[in-house]
């Protein structure tokens, strides 16, 4: 792939990460959330907007992970990928948790302007998954997560 190309499919992929395009971005879809709302309980949702969120964290670390150490060992499927729910969060963890993910967000993106991994190669690690497909997988697993952070900011009466 030519670095014209290259430059042009990093431009997309991190404008699908840090905007959203088609969804709001998490600074959007997170902002302004009154701390009681964090932990509160929707009837039939099964999460908080705390414990999505850290969801979110937790997913996104463990892809970036995958694509930086070949060592790395993902959480285990799906008890990992989710908070305690006896745990709730207080603002600062909160506002920790979105600090985290715009941290691991910048990290991932310095991978993708990084020439030296080809976004199309496949890692050594894994089944044949490779740098283009894991941003395609944060995006899209974000997207995903989105509409439900701001259908539960709906249902709890705190989304505009």
């Amino acid at each position: 792939m030519d670095a014209n190309t290259r430059q042009t499919i990093v431009a997309e992929l991190i404008g699908l990460l840090e905007k959203g395009y088609a969804h709001s971005s998490l600074e959007d879809a997170c902002a302004d959330i009154p701390a009681a709302a964090l932990n509160q309980r929707v009837p039939q949702v099964p999460y908080t907007i705390w414990e999505l969120t850290e969801h979110l964290r937790i997913a996104q670390h463990d892809i970036l992970e995958f694509c930086r150490d070949p060592h790395f060992v993902s959480p285990e499927w799906p008890a990992g990928y989710w908070p305690d729910a006896a745990q709730p969060a207080d603002e600062a963890t909160f506002r920790a948790t979105l600090a985290a993910i715009a941290h691991d967000r910048a990290a991932f993106i310095t991978l993708l302007h990084d020439p030296q991994h080809d976004l199309l190669a496949p890692f050594p690690h894994g089944t044949g998954q490779n740098l283009l497909r894991e941003a395609m997988l944060i995006a899209d697993h974000n997207s995903y997560h989105m509409g439900q952070l701001v259908l539960l900011r709906r249902l709890l009466g705190i989304w505009e």
